[in-house]
Order: structure tokens, then C-alpha cells, then sequence
């Protein structure tokens, strides 16, 4: 099969798209296909046949502490524009027998780049524009969720500006999460105990557009559970050496604990399952998924959130759920292939 891998892009989860991207190559490769690597924002001067044989760029598969400075990704794109789809992208997506989008954040995991290519029936592995659209954002995602009977934190999506912060510090309740509507990788997350850190992290909330969710902050264990064909995958357990599950816990090799399956009892287990199934279907989400929850001493799931494109890095979740489960990383890339081909041909 012919196969293009979309990774980069022009959001703060540029670094584990590439990485992502770049594993996701490499397996596939292994696995008999002619595979292209390109990145979404930057393109590329090459022949788009070439990219089929072209090296892994090795060097994109480390991830660093800290996520990228977009303003230097855009001085970086030789051709310049304001555009998302970088020089030879389409082209070469049109060479394609399918699209492995590895894309996450922003113009990738939103729907935009799903409806794009619906446009030019360009087929592309995950779920379709909508649910993309909807899960992305946590605000709408959770409208839904509460009244499926779906256990949520309460939260309050506020729009403000510098001057409004003195305001929201003064009501919001403590403790509480602050984070970005519509981001990922825990990107712009505070968990804040005291007035002084709420004002601090709504203020650097403020680089994400003035929009944000404050959520109920919960204690319990941190577990996540995969969807994958329209089955849940065995849930898996995430303990930080050190504060929460953030942007640099995530992806330095060592810096969490994470052990699948959960070692949980076989009711919350199966409660988990329930749980994400639900919200996956609710939001008309296809092929594969990844829910976080938050279970407290009793056993309540607690949903933080969804993820319609979960990461596919080294140190990734998903892939660890479908090993656990007996599916190695190259039968998982292509199980995702093969289902998203079955789910675009059935319109969803």
C-alpha cells in the first residue's frame, strides 16, 4: 500500500506529531509499504514520488522538555504564507492510497486538516471532521457527556481578558485546574491550590486566546483507556515521579510510571470501559481513541477528556494498551489503516 504519514503542523504539539510521525514511518516501512514522511507546515522541495524512498529524519523522534517556538517553525517555511498546508503536502497526499494522520493539537486533531482532505477524497486514518471538531473542544465535549450519565468534574469555560483576572481569582473555587480549550500533551495545564497560582496560570492562559476551562480539580488515580475498532483496550495507569502528567512527564523516557493493564479490580475496569465507549460513540468518533479519567478511592471515573489522534510516540500510551493486549505497534498502525479505510468508505 501506498502511504503518506502527515505529521508537524503549526501547533504546540508539533514535536510529538514528528515523533509520532516518525515511528509510525518506520513500522509501516517494515511492514512492506511504501510509506512518505512529510511534515504539514513546512512541505517540501523534493519530488513527491522521491519521499517514498526518502530517509527517516532520525533526529525528530527525540522530543524535547519543551514544547516548540512556533514563531521560529514559521520563519522557518522557506515559501512563507499563512497557510497550514505546506509547498508539495497535497500533491503528495494525492499519491496516496491513504493518509496516516500523526498529527496532534490544532489543525490536525480539529477536524480542519479531516475536512480538507474529505474535500479532495483524500481517505485518511481516524475519526471524521465532526467528532474530531467536537472532541477537541472540552468545553462541548463535556455539554454532551453530562447528561449520558457520564461522571465529569464541574467545570466553567471563561472568556477574559488581563483586566478580568482580578475578578476570576476573587470567585472561582480552589482547587482547581486551569487549561486550554482546545489543546493537548497537557499543554498550558495548571493545577492550582492558592488565589496567587490561579492568577498566575490564568494569566499564561491568556497566550492560549483568552479561553479557557476551569475545572473541579479531583484526587484519585490518573488512568486512561484506548478504544481501538470500537473496543475498549486495557486500561493503563500513570504515576509521575514528580508533580502531574505534564507536558515533560509525558514524553521524557522515565519521567512517569505507567503500568498496563491498570491494576485495578474487574469492576472499575469495566466501568473505565463503559465509560469511554460511551463517550467515543456519543461524539460519533471512528477507529481509534484515547479516554482520560481521573478514579477516586470508590471507584467513580471520573472523564477529563478524549483524544481522537492519541500519540504513537516511544513513549506512548496507546500502543503500550493494544501491547498489553497483544497487538505489536506495526499490526496496530495497520489495523488503524484498515479500519479508517472502512470507515471513510462508510461515510463516517
Amino acid at each position: 500500500m501506498k502511504i503518506v504519514v502527515l505529521a508537524g503542523g503549526l501547533s504546540p504539539e508539533r514535536n510529538v506529531s514528528l515523533s509520532s510521525g516518525c515511528k509510525v514511518c518506520a513500522a509501516l516501512r517494515e511492514r512492506g509499504h511504501e510509506v512518505a514522511f512529510i511534515d504539514l507546515y513546512l512541505g517540501t522541495q523534493e519530488s513527491p514520488e522521491a519521499l517514498f524512498h526518502a530517509p527517516i529524519p532520525a533526529e525528530l523522534t527525540k522530543i524535547g522538555r519543551q514544547a516548540p517556538d512556533l514563531e521560529q517553525v514559521k520563519a522557518s517555511r522557506s515559501q512563507g504564507g499563512d497557510g497550514q498546508f505546506g509547498p508539495g503536502v497535497l500533491a503528495l497526499c494525492r499519491l496516496a492510497d491513504v493518509v496516516f494522520l500523526a498529527l496532534h493539537g490544532a489543525c490536525g486533531e480539529d477536524g480542519r486538516v479531516q475536512a480538507a482532505l474529505d474535500l479532495l477524497g483524500i481517505p485518511y486514518t481516524g475519526a471524521g471532521y465532526l467528532g474530531s471538531a467536537i472532541a477537541m473542544d472540552k468545553d462541548l465535549t463535556k455539554r454532551i457527556m453530562a447528561p449520558l450519565g457520564i461522571i465529569t468534574p464541574k467545570w466553567e469555560l471563561v472568556r477574559y481578558g488581563a483586566d478580568d483576572i482580578p475578578a476570576l481569582t476573587g470567585r472561582l473555587e480552589l482547587p482547581c485546574v486551569v487549561k486550554p480549550v482546545a489543546s493537548g500533551s497537557s499543554i498550558g495545564v495548571s493545577i492550582v491550590h492558592d488565589k496567587e497560582a490561579l492568577s498566575a496560570a490564568l494569566t499564561d492562559s491568556l497566550a492560549f486566546g483568552g479561553m479557557c476551562v476551569v475545572e473541579q480539580y479531583i484526587t484519585g488515580r490518573e488512568i486512561q483507556v484506548g478504544i481501538l475498532e470500537d473496543r475498549a483496550l486495557p486500561s493503563i495507569e500513570i504515576i509521575p515521579k514528580t508533580g502531574f502528567y505534564d507536558y515533560e512527564n509525558k514524553y521524557q523516557p522515565g519521567a512517569a510510571e505507567e503500568i498496563t493493564p491498570a491494576p485495578i479490580p474487574a469492576e472499575w475496569e469495566q466501568r473505565l470501559g463503559e465509560a469511554a465507549l460511551t463517550v467515543f460513540r456519543a461524539l460519533g468518533l471512528s477507529v481509534y481513541s484515547r479516554a482520560d479519567f481521573i478514579v477516586t478511592e470508590d471507584g467513580t471515573p471520573w472523564f477529563l477528556e478524549i483524544n481522537t489522534l492519541p500519540g504513537m510516540t516511544p513513549t506512548s500510551l496507546l500502543p503500550q494498551e493494544a501491547a498489553a493486549a497483544g497487538i505489536g505497534y506495526g499490526e496496530l498502525c495497520e489495523r488503524i489503516i484498515n479500519a479508517s479505510l472502512e470507515a471513510r468508505k462508510a461515510g463516517k
